[in-house]
């Protein structure tokens, strides 16, 4: 069968979008064949304001309308409380839970097999934000200054008050997103947050079986167990 020129050409664009297979490109291909021409114009017009409508908040790094976002500016989030993701999708998702807090977005996971590292990541700009939360030296007495911590066998004092509370690392449970989340604990350590660092609890889903459950999943909700 011979494919006119336009038709492969946008067969071959869809194949380049993730989780799009060929099958699946033709067949949204011969959809749009199908469809009212305004329709198509109207898809076309909301892809090419894509990029030109949004951009990158340089506060958390999510993406929006402008910068700095509405959830970095707005006076009713909670201000203590930082949640580290690694997309805008996990934002998203987080958002639909109920999450009122801050974000930050590290735009992916440390991975050597791709040859990302954290220097391609927004962890950099995640341990300059919570020092430039944290309260100025010429506050840092009596009262604010925290327990002692020893790292890199010196012992340092950590300070508390004027910033974040609690950092949440929530990246995904992958190998991936452990070894990031190890990664930036390990550099919080190093550094003057003496708030609070979690990690996002796992364990079973509502609805799920426990005869369906893999053997780490089970443990972490065994270890992760709450009183009833």
């Amino acid at each position: 069968m011979i494919i006119p020129r336009s038709i492969k050409n946008l067969i071959e664009a869809f194949e380049r979008l993730p989780g799009i297979g060929p099958k699946t490109a033709a067949r949204l291909t011969f959809y749009l064949l199908h469809i009212p021409e305004e329709e198509i114009d109207s898809l076309a017009e909301a892809v090419g304001r894509l990029k030109r409508d949004t951009v990158t908040c340089q506060t958390c790094f999510n993406v929006s309308e402008k910068d700095p976002c509405r959830i970095c500016s707005s006076p009713q989030r909670e201000r203590t409380i930082l949640a580290v993701v690694e997309s805008p999708l996990d934002v998203l998702a987080l958002e639909k839970a109920g999450f009122k807090g801050l974000y930050h977005v590290l735009q992916g996971v440390i991975d050597p097999l791709n040859n990302i590292g954290p220097e391609e990541l927004k962890i950099k700009e995640l341990l300059q934000r919570v020092a430039a939360d944290s309260p100025p030296d010429s506050l840092r007495d009596s009262r604010r200054a925290g327990p002692t911590r020893r790292v890199d066998g010196e012992t340092r004092r950590v300070f508390l008050g004027g910033g974040f509370k609690e950092i949440i690392l929530a990246t995904n449970p992958s190998v991936e997103g452990e070894a990031t989340a190890m990664y930036i604990k390990r550099e919080l350590d190093r550094s003057a947050f003496g708030g609070k660092v979690t990690r996002l609890a796992r364990g079973l889903p509502v609805g799920g079986d426990l005869e369906y459950a893999d053997d780490i999943t089970l443990g972490k909700a065994i270890e992760g167990r709450t009183e009833y």
